[in-house]
């Protein structure tokens, strides 16, 4: 693949960008975003790079721009990466997305489930990649993405899974109060939506900020809260159940300084939805918190300036717990660490965040094994579904970027701390 589109140019599509840009076999890269400040100040420092603003509501402005492009790299908002997927295929391209697009409107008028969005891509979008010859891998940035590799990477120790608990904590906290890293719009949306967990089999929603555990995890210190969170992870692992060894029950849990702030809002309905009169002004309290949340910090400059005023916190934990069967019929837990580099270091290599450095440079990385040819499987596919060679390519080439696991086996029993802890009356 020679010729590349990035849709989104903020912190994940630009650093997708500048990797491509050293890529010997990459000859084209165009970068496209409403923004045009964030356009022009990625293609100044690319030299095989060109910018075009595109307003991603119209499809057809999309596919004019991936026409003749070989891979469509989506890193726009969620409510535009329909269009983007149809674009790809207009033009014949294959597709990579850091996360599910929006549902698709339904027919009979009823808001949609987060898991229409799946079926739709694991049928009707896989059915018409698989036609023309392409492939359309979803949700790879670092959760979903990184951490599915690494549940695929402890299946290896099993014969068979009963449940996996994915778990995400973030504890930067800067001298101002950033919430989080990211979309504060994005954020709070997934907030207060349905998270949805396999239960016994079945990909069930349950209720925001609910299934909350407690655990100590390596670099925090003292035991912190997860909650049930609305995220790819579960649903995929519901889906494709064959590369996770008949597993279960699974959930993707979700802690750190956003999500104790987003639980009290929501707890004071502060995030509602619903229209509320003030002093004889109807407004939206979802709105009116996102209007007045500080942004995440986006530009170089932004992210140098509250680094030198330094950081109250940099913790973070990415695990993941695989629970089951050894070939020898021993019950155990696959503990998996992700170690990557802090928002100091992560800033000092990259310019990025550490965020945006696990989310950006591993979703490159599912970019380079598509260009390269590695992924030859057609169709739709999650980072859960590449093979085990795949998966160990995948994982030498983090390595390099300091993105490395640390796993053990551990002996269990019912009762052990976390023992199914998403699974039937948990």
């Amino acid at each position: 693949m020679e010729n590349i589109l990035v849709l989104g140019v903020g912190a994940q599509g630009s650093t997708v960008a500048k990797r491509l840009n050293d890529h010997p076999d990459v000859k084209k890269i165009t970068c496209a975003d409403y923004d045009q400040r964030a356009v022009d100040a990625i293609v100044r420092d690319l030299d095989k790079a060109e910018g075009h603003r595109v307003d991603a509501r119209k499809r057809e402005d999309i596919a004019q721009l991936a026409s003749g492009v070989d891979l469509v790299v989506d890193a726009l908002p969620t409510q535009f990466g329909q269009n983007a997927i149809e674009a790809a295929l207009e033009v014949e391209a294959s597709y990579q997305a850091f996360t599910v697009f929006d549902r698709p409107a339904r027919a009979d008028g009823k808001e949609p489930e987060w898991t229409e969005s799946f079926d739709a891509v694991f049928g009707p979008y896989h059915e018409k990649f698989e036609a023309i010859g392409k492939t359309a891998l979803v949700s790879t940035g670092s959760a979903p993405g990184v951490i599915n590799v690494v549940v695929r990477d402890a299946m290896r120790e099993l014969e068979s899974c009963e449940t996996i608990n994915m778990l995400v904590y973030e504890g930067v906290q800067a001298k101002k109060f950033f919430p989080f890293w990211w979309s504060p719009v994005v954020a709070y949306g997934d907030m207060v939506e349905n998270p949805y967990n396999l239960v016994d089999g079945k990909i069930e929603a349950v209720e925001p900020f609910g299934g909350m555990v407690e655990r100590e995890v390596r670099g925090v210190e003292g035991a912190r809260k997860f909650f049930d969170h609305l995220h790819d992870e579960a649903i995929l692992v519901g889906m494709h159940p064959e590369v996770h060894l008949g597993c279960k029950n699974a959930a993707f849990k979700y802690g750190g300084v956003g999500v104790d702030w987003a639980r009290m809002l929501y707890d004071m309905d502060m995030l509602s939805t619903s229209p509320r009169v003030v002093d004889g002004k109807e407004i939206i309290p979802f709105d009116m918190m996102v209007a007045l949340t500080r942004p995440a910090p986006k530009y170089h400059d932004e992210i140098a300036t509250i680094l030198e005023e330094g950081l109250e916190s940099d913790t973070g934990a990415m695990l993941v717990e695989a629970y089951g069967t050894t070939a020898d019929s021993r019950k155990v837990m696959v503990e998996t660490y992700v170690m990557a580099p802090g928002c100091v270091d992560a800033f000092e290599r990259s310019g990025l965040t550490g965020e945006t450095y696990l989310t950006g440079q591993g979703g490159y990385l599912f970019t380079e094994l598509l260009i390269e040819g590695t992924i030859q499987q057609i169709g739709a596919m999650g980072p859960d579904q590449l093979t085990m060679e795949q998966v160990d390519l995948y994982l030498e080439k983090a390595k390099a970027l300091d993105i490395t696991l640390e796993t053990q086996v551990i002996e269990q029993t019912p009762g052990s701390p976390g023992y199914l802890m998403c699974g039937p009356g948990v």
